[in-house]
């Protein structure tokens, strides 16, 4: 262990990559957990059309965010090659994806009544599900141009800069929230559509943190960051065919959550709210792991980039022995004290009703909590090597075949109930987990290479 800790690509170095990655990510997890606190003490409604809402319009988001982060590999193997005037002419082909994903979004909220008159939740809920979409889908090109422009700081292994800008982001986000949900102060009472506009505008002040930050005449003579600006097509076209997949693959994994969310829904109202506490709660497990998955991500990359791939091979053992212990004391949380947990939620979590099947649904996210960790710190690496074919084409056979298709079968046709859908969903985790760590073992990312 000690020999690990401080070997490159060691404990410490994936701690240095990724605990400001984890602590980033948990500002993120902070602002959606108090969103759902707040609506849950605005009224239940809004706390059940929230989880529903908000992971469709990611779903449409994530898409578009999964292609334009693919910068970060683009950056990291660069950064590891030594070419570093390449980095902001690929910076430059995120930024234009981007800005053409904020448009195709835009157009794509319009369609918020048609997929939520789909899911068949009471009438109540469905208003407020189609006002938290429209608002989440206007906004979503700001995060996707956010989370392209952070790639310049993550790929080069530079996350302290991304932790800060996203604190601050978290720290307009919270108080924000409070204000226009509950029209505190001078602030109007706008409840779900308060929440929605609160982290729009926390997406756009971390964007333009980033944007004063990047774009320096210091920055310019080492990594081109202006005059890179111009389309490249043979570096779009391989950026495309390499963080497409990457998109597909996000959109299909999310797609799986969506269905998932929805069908609950089918079920009934209180196994959804339990559903969404459940999920909330798991949101504080699974989030900042992608902190590291995306360190592992970086370190791979570089490692390949340099040419020293055996580097990128022993970072992941590290990070996934890191990972192990997280997710596992976040088990042993959700199974010995679930009480405590789901009290935050206020009136849901204390109703006797709610908080019952929320705690039988926290076994399902305890039991499958290891395998997660497995499957994201494996993808991570995965897609730092380039390996993004393989990985796509997995969740897209999973999707359908583990989750969406035994989802159908159980609810529609069979009339099973909440949880048979939670062990289809602990199913799904697993086969991704066991199938990305067999493809990792056996070597196979060591072909690749996207630069």
């Amino acid at each position: 262990m000690l020999a690990r800790y401080a070997a490159p690509g060691g404990y410490r170095d994936v701690l240095r990559i990724g605990l400001p990655l984890v602590a980033s990510l948990g500002s993120v997890t902070v602002m959606h957990f108090t969103d759902r606190v707040f609506l849950a003490h605005h009224s239940l409604d809004a706390l059940a059309a929230s989880m529903p809402a908000g992971i469709a319009a990611f779903l449409f988001t994530c898409f578009f965010i999964g292609l334009v982060s693919y910068v970060n590999v683009f950056v990291a193997q660069y950064t590891g090659a030594g070419r570093h005037e390449e980095v902001g002419p690929a910076l430059w082909q995120g930024i234009w994806l981007a800005l053409f994903a904020w448009a195709a979004l835009i157009g794509l909220s319009f369609i918020g009544p048609w997929l939520f008159g789909l899911a068949d939740h009471p009438p109540e809920v469905r208003a407020l599900e189609e006002t938290y979409f429209a608002i989440l889908m206007w906004g979503g090109g700001v995060f996707a141009l956010e989370s392209c422009l952070a790639s310049f700081f993550t790929g080069r292994g530079l996350t302290r800069t991304v932790m800060v800008v996203n604190f601050c982001g978290m720290s307009l986000n919270v108080p924000l929230n409070a204000c226009l949900i509950f029209g505190l102060g001078p602030f109007p009472e706008m409840g779900i559509a308060g929440a929605g506009l609160a982290t729009v505008l926390s997406w756009g002040a971390i964007g333009a943190v980033y944007v004063a930050l990047i774009f320096r005449a210091a920055n310019e003579r080492q990594w081109r960051v202006r005059s890179g600006f111009a389309l490249k097509p043979k570096l779009m076209a391989n950026l495309l065919r390499y963080g497409t997949p990457g998109g597909v693959q996000f959109f299909l994994d999310l797609f799986a959550i969506t269905f998932f969310s929805l069908m609950l829904g089918r079920v009934g109202a209180v196994e959804l709210a339990a559903s969404n506490l459940a999920l909330a709660l798991n949101q504080l497990a699974f989030l900042p792991m992608i902190g590291i998955s995306i360190a592992v991500s970086t370190m791979v990359g570089q490692a390949i980039g340099a040419g020293r791939p055996d580097e990128g091979a022993y970072a992941t053992d590290s990070a996934t022995h890191l990972a192990l212990i997280w997710m596992g004391g976040m088990a042993a949380l959700y199974v010995l004290v679930p009480g405590p947990l789901l009290s935050l939620f206020g009136e849901p979590g204390a109703d006797p009703a709610t908080a019952a099947l929320a705690r039988n649904m926290l076994l399902f996210v305890a039991f499958y909590s290891l395998v997660d960790a497995v499957a994201i710190v494996s993808f991570g690496a995965l897609k730092g090597a380039g390996d993004v074919f393989y990985v796509m084409t997995v969740i897209a056979v999973a999707a359908v075949c583990v989750m969406i298709l035994p989802g159908l079968l159980a609810v529609e046709v069979l009339g099973l109930g909440a949880y048979t859908l939670w062990g289809i969903l602990a199913v799904y985790v697993l086969v991704l987990g066991t199938v990305f760590r067999r493809r990792w073992t056996s070597g196979r990312w060591r072909e690749f290479k996207v630069i």
